[in-house]
């Protein structure tokens, strides 16, 4: 193996950090989840030493992996944060076989929300030279950075540095002029993947802004050029100086926008929810629309994406009052009597309750009571959080503690259940067959890259998203959603 220069001593293989996807203000660490990432960083070290191995290699390994979670374990502990802990016997951080028991896996991993940005899109005309500049994979080493967090960046992190099999682009909000990821962009970086290993990695989510003119026109084309898995939705979203944004079951935008993606014959409508942009439209990004617009087209699903979680609504037991955060998605979900055609979907979401594992604990558990096992979605929001295996081997080693299932009546979070979450769930509402989809992928060009790769990993372990206010902001005026 080539001898090569140690990751950032500031980076752990299980991230823990301020970062956010855009859509989010970055939220500071808390002293508990500051511990973790201390005891982490001196951990990673001195086990590398026992065992006379780099801090490279040994940060590539799964023992890395295993030494950073049983740090944060110690350090979530101390600080009293009883509802959850990452399953890990003692040895893992030393013993490859231990490690591999509690974070390898070979679930069917669909991955429903990934992200990348065209450097050669319209966007760049108005956005500057100096877009994305400063931001944490900036300085990747690319003649122009924009190529930093370009489908190449996705496919190396998504398919050969985490074990996800397949996955779904989707877009960020804005007018397509403005959007770093415009439909065509991601069009090619799915014939791009499927040119490599003909199995089609790679679908798409078709985008509608309906509060725009010609949007709702505009899903016909996109539709005619790109087979459409999915139309995708901000209903936070509205034009500077128009509506500040629309409800799925409204008849001006909502209804118009449903029944054009049926008429399509699109079953899926995904919707951003929760993770407010900011004070404009706040009231649109709650979910208090789901649960009725789900009952009144039954032969649709909806893909909530975020599971409506907001990050200045700490997550607790249900409480039936809060109009915000998944509390208020679970409350639409029960005044609509539970109605079957909606998913939960993890995106940002989980990434941000790792930091916390009482608040991981009440997510996951409310989402379990409310859904079931059978309606919850893996996403990750990639790359802007880098490679998204971190939060794969977390969210296997993850328990809902005993405490917590006794005085919530949160179920526990099971190998089972979380194989249905990892994938099985989103194959069923994508139409996929996850063990044929398995032998068409397991001898094509991705993977036969990936294994010559593995021989000799580099995983960077950075992230890609805003990490400052300053750094959102400038990210948000990229796609013209602030005035």
């Amino acid at each position: 193996m080539r001898s090569l220069p140690d990751p950032d001593p500031c980076c752990l293989p299980i991230k823990l950090d301020a970062t956010s996807n855009g859509e989010f203000a970055p939220v500071a660490l808390e002293a508990a989840a500051r511990h973790a990432r201390a005891l982490a960083l001196g951990a990673l070290g001195d086990a590398a030493r026992r065992l006379g191995q780099s801090r490279r290699r040994y940060l590539a390994s799964l023992l890395g992996a295993a030494a950073t979670l049983a740090s944060f374990n110690r350090a979530f502990a101390a600080a009293g944060r009883r509802g959850g802990s990452y399953a890990l016997a003692p040895e893992a951080p030393f013993e490859l076989a231990a490690a591999q028991a509690a974070l390898g896996g070979d679930e069917f991993i669909f991955d429903v929300q990934l992200h990348h940005v065209n450097p050669k899109g319209a966007w760049r005309k108005t956005a500057g030279p100096n877009a994305f500049k400063g931001m944490p994979n900036s300085r990747c080493g690319k003649d122009d950075h924009i190529e930093c967090f370009s489908s190449g960046a996705l496919l190396k992190d998504v398919f050969f540095d985490s074990d996800t099999a397949m996955g779904v682009l989707s877009h960020v909000p804005g007018a397509s002029d403005a959007n770093p990821l415009d439909f065509e962009a991601a069009g090619a970086t799915r014939s791009a993947a499927q040119a490599l290993d003909g199995s089609a990695r790679l679908l798409l989510h078709g985008r509608c802004m309906p509060t725009l003119a010609g949007e709702l026109e505009g899903m016909n084309a996109q539709q005619a050029r790109f087979p459409v898995a999915a139309f995708k939705t901000y209903t936070q979203f509205g034009p500077p100086g128009g509506a500040a944004g629309f409800f799925l079951d409204d008849e001006r935008y909502g209804t118009p926008f449903i029944e054009r993606a049926r008429k399509l014959g699109v079953r899926n409508i995904a919707v951003h929810k929760g993770l407010p942009f900011g004070p404009r439209g706040l009231e649109y990004s709650t979910a208090r629309d789901i649960g009725p617009a789900a009952r009144r087209h039954p032969d649709m699903n909806f893909l909530v994406y975020h599971s409506a979680f907001d990050t200045a609504v700490k997550e607790g037991p249900y409480d039936a009052r809060s109009k915000a955060g998944v509390d208020g998605l679970v409350r639409s979900m029960l005044d609509a009597g539970k109605p079957r055609n909606v998913y939960a979907e993890l995106g940002s979401t989980w990434r941000f309750v790792m930091r916390d594992p009482d608040q991981a604990a009440h997510l996951m558990g409310k989402l379990l009571e409310t859904f079931g096992e059978d309606h919850i979605l893996w996403g990750t929001d990639s790359i802007w959080y880098g490679s998204p295996q971190d939060q794969i081997q977390a969210f296997r080693a993850f328990q809902i503690s005993p405490e917590f299932q006794q005085r919530f009546g949160y179920p526990a979070l099971t190998a089972a259940i979380k194989r249905k979450i990892f994938g099985l769930n989103a194959a069923r509402v994508y139409g996929l067959a996850p063990e044929a989809m398995r032998k068409r992928l397991a001898g094509d060009a991705v993977q036969k890259g990936k294994t010559d790769y593995l021989d000799d990993p580099r995983p960077a372990f950075t992230t890609y998203g805003p990490r400052t206010r300053a750094e959102f902001l400038a990210f948000r005026r990229l796609q013209g959603a602030l005035p």
